[in-house]
């Protein structure tokens, strides 16, 4: 007979109730692991869309920091030109001097041994040396080939460098706005459209084209003078001993004069010229210079310019019919007594000056000086790109980026330089100080405000 347990009812009856209990957490548990996982992807979503707008932003900087550069680049072409086009009109007027003298040379006007005896035998040497220039006027002539390497880097300044720089500047906002949609394409690949929008995009009025005459003229005129070749080409030579008892302190003089200038419409001019001075004296005026060219040549910035030095239009071939000082004093207001010019030599530059075509100095493009502190204030923009989540949620994420100007090195004169399009020190950068509360996503459920936010340093 088996014994009674009176309890062994009750323990059957409350079997499986912990199983229950332990079904009800691992509810709850999996409830908690699904919405923790959904929060990841919203969180991996909203990283990965972060790490995507920042690299499509600074890819848009990056375009910016390029086509400042080149304007850069450009604005130094321009100046690297016009040195080319004042050396250019410096060869020419060489050329034609060579070439005029090497005429005079070979009908000994004045003849060779007398500028040796008189200023010594370089001089003379010089001087016959300038035989091998025959025919050199012909390269400065208006269809030479002076003239037309002349007109090619005219039209590379005008034509070229200004439709290069019209388009850098009109087309900057739509490149820049390539390149980021570019980036965001290669972060996704699945989708086809961007809801983005540019936001704090101070581009409107940062640059200005500005008149070179006006601003460029001075630093242009600075480069020049690097050139020895483009420096006031002025000397006289005197022979040693007294040429005449009237007046003991005056002398045979050799002078040779010669300028590069930028006239005041920016087109480029060369003078150059040779002459002797023989001392003359007679009782009517006493002692005075009586002129023989020897070279000579221009090349005037236009057709109507004056040459600005002591000429005339017409100078007679020579003065078999008239005495040089009677003609002198007849037609001309010179002064062949005190003077210092080669005013015959001018005249005959004039008479025989070439045409080179030219437009004068170009337009260019720099940081507008007029907008407050403008030349210390970088190129900056703002993206917000709104794109599908998860969960149906709508990831909205904002990122800026910054052109700025920084010299690579400290200047020589250890000065503060603004920013500029002349040097080529432009770089780009991520900017989380040009929207308000930095880089940052949002999720948002349709049109209503997210309830999740997240920010980054």
């Amino acid at each position: 007979m088996m014994p009674y347990a009176p309890h062994a009812g009750l323990a059957s009856r409350q079997q499986g109730q912990a199983l229950a209990l332990g079904m009800i957490l691992a509810g709850l548990a999996a409830i908690a692991l699904i919405r923790y996982f959904a929060v990841g992807q919203i969180v991996a979503a909203k990283a990965r869309q972060l790490h995507a707008l920042d690299a499509a932003a600074y890819s848009g900087a990056l375009v910016q920091a390029r086509a400042l550069n080149m304007l850069s680049y450009l604005n130094r072409a321009q100046v690297g030109h016009q040195v080319a086009m004042a050396h250019l009109v410096t060869l020419g007027s060489w050329a034609a001097l060579g070439g005029h003298e090497a005429r005079q040379v070979a009908a000994g006007n004045p003849p060779a041994y007398l500028i040796s005896m008189l200023f010594g035998p370089e001089h003379g040497a010089a001087y016959l040396a300038a035989r091998s220039a025959a025919g050199f006027e012909a390269l400065a002539a208006t269809h030479g080939s002076l003239a037309n390497a002349y007109a090619a880097h005219d039209r590379v300044v005008h034509e070229v460098f200004s439709a290069v720089q019209d388009e850098i500047v009109d087309g900057l906002p739509k490149a820049r706005m390539a390149a980021v949609r570019a980036v965001l394409q290669q972060n996704y690949p699945e989708s086809a459209k961007f809801d983005l929008a540019v936001l704090d995009d101070n581009w409107e009025g940062y640059l200005r084209r500005y008149l070179a005459q006006q601003w460029l003229r001075p630093f242009i005129q600075q480069s020049v003078q690097m050139y020895e070749f483009l420096l006031p080409r002025n000397g006289t030579q005197s022979n040693p001993w007294v040429v005449h008892a009237e007046c003991p302190w005056m002398r045979h003089e050799l002078r040779r004069r010669g300028a590069t200038e930028l006239d005041a419409s920016g087109r480029w001019q060369s003078l150059d010229t040779q002459s002797f001075h023989a001392l003359r004296s007679n009782r009517w005026i006493g002692c005075y210079y009586r002129e023989y060219p020897m070279g000579w040549g221009w090349i005037p910035p236009d057709r109507q310019s004056s040459a600005g030095v002591p000429h005339v239009d017409n100078p007679p071939d020579d003065f078999s019919a008239q005495d040089f000082w009677r003609w002198v004093q007849d037609a001309t207001q010179w002064d062949i007594i005190s003077g210092d010019a080669n005013p015959l030599a001018n005249s005959r530059a004039v008479a025989s000056r070439p045409y080179w075509a030219g437009q004068g100095l170009p337009a260019y493009f720099d940081i507008a000086g007029d907008a407050g502190t403008q030349a210390n204030t970088s190129l900056r923009f703002s993206l917000e790109l709104k794109h599908p989540g998860p969960e149906g949620l709508t990831v909205v994420t904002r990122s800026s980026a910054a052109t700025f100007f920084e010299r690579p090195e400290s200047r020589l004169d250890q000065r503060t330089e603004l920013a500029n399009l002349f040097h080529p020190y432009w770089q780009a950068r991520l900017d989380s100080a040009s929207i308000a509360g930095g880089r940052h996503g949002l999720v948002q459920a349709g049109a209503a405000a997210g309830n999740m936010t997240g920010a980054r340093p």
